[in-house]
């Protein structure tokens, strides 16, 4: 390994290393070391002979506002946001779709929707299971592999972390050294940044494992992140439907953005305040499924708590650590795990677990040195214990090395277990991705309670190929919990793409995860649609009853859930299916999916949807969760906010006029008002100067002003 400072030199090296030709793997989201990325493609625009390919995913960039309200409203908060953070120049190339000959950008997962007017990112969309990508690299030659790094010290050793982005690399690392084994040229950049966490565990390195180590303070750049967004009460509903399915003591997965956000809303308000949970939960219609709720899920609170296994570790996971219910331990060993799940073994060393431990297999019939050494790794023996030519010791004194001498038993338990369990985690992820407070309380961990949390590779966290019975004892009740865009009657679901073949996102790990849900012997995959969605002032059903699309088959269907409730449809037939999605369907749109059914011949002509899912309409929904929320329940942004105070109730004001645009005579009629209400710009004043609408100098703007002084009229906050 070499250090640099200096970009250009690396630039220079690789390039020459790798014969102008080359395959670069790049982390997605936060993990990119965008200086170097940034340095090497502007080497490759200005050299055509350099010929480069990139494979990377959720590349991200600063938002951009539309003109208008808009921007005056989002600009500042952007500047606040996402001041010093360094953007990727291919970025701006690919938008406008001019991504030189040369060069070929390649990723396996776009920012939701981000990309569907993109035909470069469309053709060059590779799509892989999260799982596989590290294996798809190799396949596709990667020889450069780069990411961004953090550097600290750990029991008294300085080591780099993988830190955000342990995913791919955890995985891919063995693979690229099985093929220099083979005499392939693969070099390896890290960047250093201590804006990055300095997360334990799988995360650490040791300082030579990148060829080239940039250690540049200029490089020291604020991290991507992105504010929490508001939760509406469609999603606090399916968050709370979502919340009744998970078990205690169970395991956790759950994804990014808001309706993530509301399933730990509700499961913080679920062990904080029961009895409101449960009023909420039954006037959202948790009484229509509580025959599932007994069988698989619980109205109680946490008080063993859960473990989270999630490809991503979101800024809700924290909340839920901070909020005590992330909290049961798991152990990497598959003994000492069942032991735990048995009642036979906990955190407290008793005597009596010794013997469960060699009754278990956890040690032979004869003490071995890594015996010895694992079981104090864990804490099972204490300082005292050693093995020094060939014997058990304690204090330096030979004991004997049979696990069925009682004699030498005794001696054990009296004087060489430990206290206490050691190694226990609480959460593994693959890669984080949060606002600035998330990146702030990580830094602000002790060694502690970062040992709790294992950032670690994809191929753990996804599956159950590596050290399946070990992952089959961690991850007991587990509801994988993940997004979907539209589901079939027939329970399929539609996540990732179209049905004219553009993609809005990727598969990711999703995928993986319902397959996982199948195998496990107690698991339930679990997947949230919003029943509908407005596109250009039309509302349209999100259940359909086919689509040209799937991403997960409906031979993998288990639980599927809207603002409605929960349909529980694994083993059942396609009959009794769509009569479950039926319920879960916007009743606007339920006799047409229901007449389709009968069409087709899969529902009897003379089914009727029963009257308790005949009235699933927006109404019920806002109406109850805004009825909670005048009580300081149900906030739009249950994980805090970057907004100021005023800045939410312009929002607010901004949100119902945006609304206002899909009804033009709703919109002619607020206009009209607006411009004859009366003079209250000193009273919205305040607003204005935010706004920078105090003087305006157009016809737009000032049509601008007025509608804004009106919304905030309507709201209120001023008379």
């Amino acid at each position: 390994m070499s250090h640099h400072p200096d970009l250009d030199q690396v630039v220079d090296s690789v390039v020459e290393a790798l014969d102008k030709n080359i395959v670069m793997g790049i982390p997605l989201g936060i993990g990119k070391p965008a200086q170097f990325v940034n340095a090497l493609y502007a080497r490759a625009k200005k050299d055509p002979s350099i010929k480069l390919r990139m494979i990377t995913a959720l590349s991200l960039e600063r938002p951009k506002p539309s003109p208008g309200l808009e921007a005056r409203f989002l600009e500042p908060v952007f500047e606040r946001l996402f001041d010093g953070y360094v953007g990727l120049d291919y970025v701006e190339d690919l938008k406008k779709q001019q991504i030189p000959d040369n060069i070929q950008l390649c990723e396996f997962f776009f920012k939701s929707g981000s990309m569907l007017k993109n035909n470069y990112a469309q053709q060059h969309y590779i799509s892989s299971n999260y799982t596989h990508v590290a294996r798809d690299m190799i396949d596709q030659g990667v020889n450069l592999l780069v990411q961004q790094v953090s550097k600290g010290e750990y029991q008294g050793a300085e080591y780099l972390s993988l830190s955000s982005n342990t995913d791919v690399t955890v995985d891919i690392l063995p693979l690229i050294n099985e093929e220099r084994s083979k005499g392939k040229t693969i070099k390896l950049v890290g960047m250093v940044n201590s804006q990055l966490p300095f997360m334990l565990n799988d995360a650490l390195v040791r300082l030579d494992a990148f060829d080239y180590l940039i250690d540049n303070e200029a490089f020291y750049t604020p991290l991507f992140s992105p504010p929490n967004m508001p939760v509406t009460p469609v999603d606090f509903a399916i968050g709370m439907h979502a919340s009744a399915l998970v078990k205690d003591g169970g395991t956790l997965q759950i994804g990014i953005g808001s309706m993530g956000d509301a399933i730990v809303y509700a499961c913080l308000l679920k062990d904080r305040d029961n009895t409101l949970y449960n009023e909420a939960l039954d006037a959202l219609g948790g009484k229509n499924y509580q025959e599932y709720i007994d069988r698989i899920g619980s109205r109680e609170g946490f008080s063993e708590g859960l473990y989270g296994s999630s490809e991503m570790f979101v800024n809700g996971f924290l909340h839920l650590i901070q909020g005590g219910i992330v909290k049961r331990k798991v152990y990497g060993d598959v003994h000492i795990q069942r032991l735990i799940n048995e009642g036979r073994m906990a955190e407290d060393i008793k005597p009596e677990h010794l013997d469960n431990l060699i009754e278990s297999g956890f040690f032979g019939d004869v003490f071995h040195a890594g015996d010895v050494v694992r079981a104090k790794r864990f804490g099972i023996l204490n300082d005292r214990v050693d093995w020094i030519d060939g014997q058990l010791t304690i204090d330096g004194a030979a004991v004997g090395d049979r696990t069925r001498d009682d004699q030498t038993i005794e001696l054990v338990k009296e004087r060489g277990l430990g206290k206490k369990l050691r190694g226990g985690i609480i959460m593994h992820g693959g890669f984080f991705l949060g606002p600035k407070d998330f990146y702030q309380a990580l830094h602000a961990m002790s060694d502690e309670e970062k040992e709790l949390i294992c950032m670690t590779g994809v191929g753990h966290v996804n599956q159950l190929l590596i050290d399946e019975d070990l992952v089959v004892e961690q991850r007991k009740q587990a509801r994988f919990i993940n997004t979907g865009l539209m589901a079939t009657l027939n329970g399929a679901v539609v996540s990732d793409g179209l049905d004219d073949g553009k993609i809005v996102s990727g598969v990711g790990g999703q995928y993986n995860f319902v397959s996982m849900a199948h195998s496990l012997p107690d698991a339930r995959s679990i997947l949230l649609v919003r029943s509908t969605r407005t596109s250009k002032g039309e509302v349209m059903s999100n259940i359909v009853y086919n689509y040209g699309h799937i991403t997960i088959p409906r031979h993998l269907r288990d639980t599927i859930i809207t603002e409605y409730g929960v349909a529980d449809i694994r083993g059942k037939t396609d009959a009794d299916v769509m009569k479950a999605m039926l319920n879960i369907a916007d009743s606007r749109f339920q006799e047409e999916l229901l007449s389709k059914a009968k069409q087709a011949g899969k529902l009897p002509e003379d089914y009727v949807i029963p009257e308790p899912y005949r009235n699933n309409l927006p109404d019920r929904v806002n109406n109850t969760i805004d009825g909670y929320r005048k009580h300081g329940h149900f906030p739009a942004f249950p994980l805090g906010t970057d907004f100021t105070e005023q800045e939410l109730q312009i929002g607010a004001a901004l949100k119902h006029l945006k609304a206002l645009q899909s009804d033009k005579l709703s919109l002619f009629k607020t206009m009209f008002k607006a411009f004859t209400e009366g003079d209250h710009e000193q009273q919205a004043m305040p607003f204005l100067e935010r706004m920078k609408l105090v003087e305006t100098k157009t016809k737009k703007e000032e049509v601008e002003k007025k509608l804004l002084i009106h919304e905030l009229i309507e709201a209120g906050l001023i008379k």
